[in-house]
């Protein structure tokens, strides 16, 4: 047993225990009068990973991989999930602890997404980070990873919520994607310890605070049986807003946001109909923001508006048409470095102006 120990410190050795959640260890800090003294009298002080609970050794990991641990203890905690049932006893966070507590929209769906799909999920983080909102979603593939990317793409702030612990990070296909958000002022969270892999348990926990910790939910794309609407679930049953973006009626990929629509989801085509969605719990800096965006041309009179393309957007949309172009030809026929020219796309995706295909391909949109 650890003398001393604080409330931060025995929220962390309770998360590092085994069989035990967040109502257990409330009912224990009632009888014992803190949580720090519910774990001195606890008994049963085994790790999850076998072997005693060894709270200095976790908190100095850490410290080594620049991780900070946030509990219920500290201030830094997201009021959001604060007064949610089941919250975690711990945030293991790299980047930026503050921004957890940003007024913040889930965008979550399949990770076998459509060019469809991904576009919906750039587009709506996009427009929505443009506005001020935090992009919260799972790190996972599919739509969750354009969701991060469209936030990055607008300079906004994204917050990713992993399955697993960060050191067993997964899918490793989103590591570079992890680091750029944690790097751009946004975060990578987990609320498992080091060393705890991904499991049939651990994804529904880890889609839990993800619909916790934001005020509404847009549901892209969503196969009927799929953690997605496991999602949404946990959403509706905390009071936030839920929402789908439809699709195709026969689109496989689409079924599960037609039937959250039948079901009293709210239909969402644009950022200006989240907007509508939110009312009062969008904040007031952001409200009009959309509207000047989404609205009619400007009046008469008013500034010049800026260019359509800069100078690199020009030099890929001059060879791209509507049948498609592979990114490494784009690349060969633009003499733009690759990682620019992927920036580029990403840029112009969010536009409007382009389309993505499987393939590492892309081409102009559909003229309907």
């Amino acid at each position: 047993m650890q003398a001393g120990i604080s409330e931060k410190e025995a929220y962390v050795a309770f998360n590092l225990a085994e069989r035990i959640g967040f109502a257990t260890v409330s009912e224990l800090a009632a009888k014992y009068g803190s949580v720090a003294a519910a774990w001195e009298a606890y008994p049963n002080k085994t790790s999850r990973a076998g072997g005693a609970v060894d709270v200095r050794a976790e908190l100095a990991k850490a410290e080594k991989w620049g991780v900070e641990i946030v509990t219920p203890a500290d201030a830094a905690y997201p009021p959001q999930l604060a007064t949610a049932p089941g919250r975690p006893l711990a945030l293991y966070v790299k980047g930026d602890v503050a921004a957890l507590s940003k007024p913040a929209i889930a965008i979550v769906g399949t990770r076998r997404a459509t060019p469809y799909g991904l576009d919906q999920a750039a587009k709506f983080a996009a427009g929505l980070a443009a506005n001020g909102w935090s992009i919260v979603s799972g790190l996972a593939l599919g739509i969750d990873a354009e969701a991060h990317k469209g936030a990055l793409a607008a300079k906004g702030t994204t917050v990713g919520i992993l399955g697993g612990a960060l050191d067993e990070f997964f899918p490793k296909e989103n590591r570079d994607l992890a680091r750029e958000i944690a790097a751009s002022g946004g975060a990578v969270v987990s609320e498992f310890p080091f060393g705890r892999k991904p499991d049939q348990q651990s994804f529904p926990q880890r889609n839990h605070v993800v619909a916790a910790l934001a005020k509404g939910i847009i549901a892209v794309e969503a196969p009927v049986k799929s953690g997605t609407l496991i999602t949404t679930g946990f959403a509706a049953d905390l009071g936030r807003v839920v929402m789908a973006v439809p699709g195709r009626v026969d689109s496989r990929s689409s079924a599960g946001c037609l039937g959250l629509i039948r079901d009293g989801a709210r239909l969402v085509r644009s950022v200006r109909d989240v907007e509508e969605e939110m009312g009062e719990l969008f904040p007031r800096s952001m409200r009009g923001q959309t509207a000047a965006k989404d609205g009619p041309s400007a009046k008469p009179g008013a500034a010049a508006p800026e260019p359509l393309f800069s100078v690199e957007e020009s030099m890929v949309m001059r060879h791209v048409d509507a049948e498609g172009i592979r990114m490494d030809s784009l690349v060969e026929k633009t003499g733009l470095p690759a990682a620019k020219v992927n920036s580029v796309c990403m840029a112009l995706r969010v536009k409007g102006r382009l389309r993505f295909f499987p393939g590492n391909r892309v081409a102009l949109p559909r003229q309907d």
